[in-house]
């Protein structure tokens, strides 16, 4: 039992740690629609599309590779961070120093001309980041979940203050509008035509103050590489690599591949680079459903294997499953009507309006991802980890294929579209298997129904207009109550059943 409490505590340390980090990244998104110019927020979109899926080369499946090897294969802890960590370094070096070198030919190739610096920095980026990865993971290892906590909160906040003194501070001191003394300093310093400069710059510097940090935590090792110690790390680590990079397609390809996509003045008035920012910062609304999902599989994955060997273990799974898709569809219906109200809030440049309508069905996908995460326990608990690598790699065909085939004739939607057929796709396929492999109970026909009404219910509150404000907010969110209602009266069967325990108790 203590152990279970120590680790749902380290859980909920990890948990929380990732959340808030993305709760506080999600928080920039007002100061760069409001700051930045839309090509600039495109600029972003993009780099960090191909900073994401690169993070999966420089570390290709290593951090896994070093949990199995550390532990349960009688070698030497020590003597494995030392030889994973000297090969990630090595690696790291020579890949960065690749891009770094190539930085001219690729800013070329990518529609970046004499913004080669910006390749360069993210060469550092991605070095320092693979660097960092294995100190993180022996902050794990060792059940030390608070230090690791502090210190990626701490890179976070280091990166959100950096961006908010460039993006805005040092601004307005440049504008003239405030601290008028400080502007000779911040003249030396500061460049007003740079934007996704400072974004890169930011997190460039927040990840080299972490170095001595993270290093402190773990202690010295002695570089070393022996081939007959990492060989067999290598094997195991190549298939993580392939997995990693059909997972990272599924999640950011879309807005990777957006504006090389978007035929030339699709949108009028706004160039790909353009309409790829406005898309991106839509996208990032459809967080506050990855934040849910997050927090979930966080708590559902040790609350899955802890329960596998009980007898009525499947029938409690399609239990979760089924609340799972209820609160979720709950909070796609909330989001959905009330875009108006977030997107004047996190949008706040001119613009970025236009494509609010997608935010749905970006929602559905990520709800989707939700499900996936539930029906994947089966795979887990089968030891047939392979159809993991299976169905995300076809995920990750399905993203692209979706995004070639359908940006150029819908655009914004039609990137939209590509994550919510990918996660749909993924889940039929993990559903069907699984029934095969393991047998769940689910309550699949009341479920899709809920999912059908609540995206229903969704875009009719997006698209409902009344002359009055706050008439038109009272209607919109009667759509809520109405869903809510309709759950209460399919599910007072279930309420009973759940309400007669507690009785019972009281009396």
């Amino acid at each position: 039992m203590s152990q279970l409490k120590k680790l749902a505590g380290q859980t909920a340390i990890y948990g929380i740690s990732s959340i808030l980090g993305k709760t506080i990244n999600f928080l920039l998104l007002p100061i760069y629609t409001g700051y930045l110019a839309k090509e600039e927020l495109g600029s972003f979109t993009a780099i960090y599309g191909f900073i994401a899926f690169l993070n999966i080369i420089f570390t290709y499946g290593m951090e896994t590779t070093y949990f199995r090897y550390a532990t349960g294969k009688g070698l030497d802890p020590q003597k494995v961070f030392a030889q994973i960590q000297s090969l990630l370094i090595t690696t790291s070096i020579s890949m960065g120093a690749i891009i770094y070198f190539s930085a001219p030919a690729i800013a070329s190739w990518l529609g970046y001309e004499g913004q080669e610096y910006l390749f360069r920095w993210m060469a550092w980026i991605l070095a320092i980041d693979a660097v960092l990865a294995l100190p993180y993971a022996k902050l794990r290892k060792e059940n030390k979940a608070l230090p690791f906590a502090l210190t990626k909160l701490g890179n976070i906040l280091l990166n959100v203050g950096f961006n908010i003194f460039f993006i805005v501070f040092c601004f307005h001191i440049w504008n003239g509008d405030v601290l008028p003394s400080l502007k000779p300093i911040i003249d030396s310093i500061y460049n007003p035509n740079w934007g996704v400069e400072y974004i890169l710059l930011s997190n460039l510097l927040a990840n080299a103050l972490m170095i001595p940090v993270l290093m402190g935590l773990t202690g010295k090792f002695v570089f070393a590489m022996d081939k007959e110690i990492l060989q067999p790390m290598w094997h195991y680590a190549v298939p993580l690599l392939f997995m990693g990079l059909a997972g990272v397609t599924n999640e950011v390809f879309s807005r990777t591949l957006f504006e090389y996509v978007l035929p030339e003045n699709f949108y009028e008035g706004l160039t790909q680079r353009e309409a790829g920012g406005v898309f991106g910062a839509n996208f990032r609304l459809a967080i506050l459903m990855n934040l849910i999902i997050q927090a979930f599989k966080y708590a559902a994955e040790p609350f899955f294997f802890n329960q596998s060997s009980e007898k009525n273990s499947p029938a409690l799974f399609a239990r979760v499953m089924h609340a799972f898709i209820i609160f979720c569809s709950i909070l796609m219906l909330s989001v959905s009507v009330n875009l108006d109200i977030l997107g004047n809030l996190f949008l706040r440049g001119e613009g970025y309006g236009d494509a609010l309508y997608i935010v749905p069905v970006l929602l559905l996908g990520y709800l989707f991802l939700g499900i996936y995460f539930n029906l994947s326990i089966w795979f887990k608990l089968t030891d047939q980890t392979k159809y993991s690598f299976y169905i995300t790699t076809l995920g990750a065909v399905v993203t692209v294929v979706v995004i070639l085939v359908f940006v150029p004739i819908l655009g914004y939607m039609g990137a939209a579209l590509s994550t919510l057929l990918s996660y749909f796709l993924m889940a039929v396929v993990c559903y069907f298997y699984g029934q095969k492999y393991f047998p769940i109970p689910y309550k699949t026909g009341k479920d899709l129904f809920y999912l059908v009404l609540a995206f229903g219910l969704s875009y009719l509150g997006f698209y409902l207009h009344l002359e009055l404000p706050i008439l038109q907010f009272i209607a919109r969110n009667s759509l809520v109550i109405v869903f809510v209602l309709v759950v209460l009266w399919l599910e007072k069967d279930e309420l009973q059943k759940f309400s007669n325990p507690l009785k019972k108790r009281k009396l």
